[in-house]
């Protein structure tokens, strides 16, 4: 009658080992493909690569602008840039300027 308590305390034994593998295993592939794992941690590396990229890229074209704006004040007027866009928005020329028609594709 011995075998039995040997037995039960074996497979008690055993069934705690079977519960802390499983355990480590779930904490383990949910620490690779979870929400926070290693997976969307590579995501959110490569979307803040992507968004770094194009918040330079619009800062760039904002500086673009800025300078053109800053030419268009009242205390610093540049003819030059007046009359070119007035021509571009009226679609005016002057009489002298060579104008050449491109079709485009």
């Amino acid at each position: 009658m011995v075998t039995r308590p040997r037995i039960r305390s074996i497979l008690t034994a055993l069934a705690l080992y079977a519960i802390a593998g499983t355990l480590i295993v779930y904490f383990g592939i949910n620490a690779y493909t979870g929400n926070l794992g290693l997976r969307a941690r590579q995501d959110i590396d490569a979307r803040i690569a992507e968004l770094t990229q194009e918040r330079d890229r619009l800062r760039t074209d904002r500086e673009q602008w800025q300078h053109k704006v800053d030419l268009l004040k009242p205390d610093r007027l540049d003819p030059d840039l007046l009359d070119e866009r007035a021509r571009a928005l009226l679609n005016y020329a002057h009489p002298r300027d060579a104008i050449m028609l491109v079709r485009k594709p």
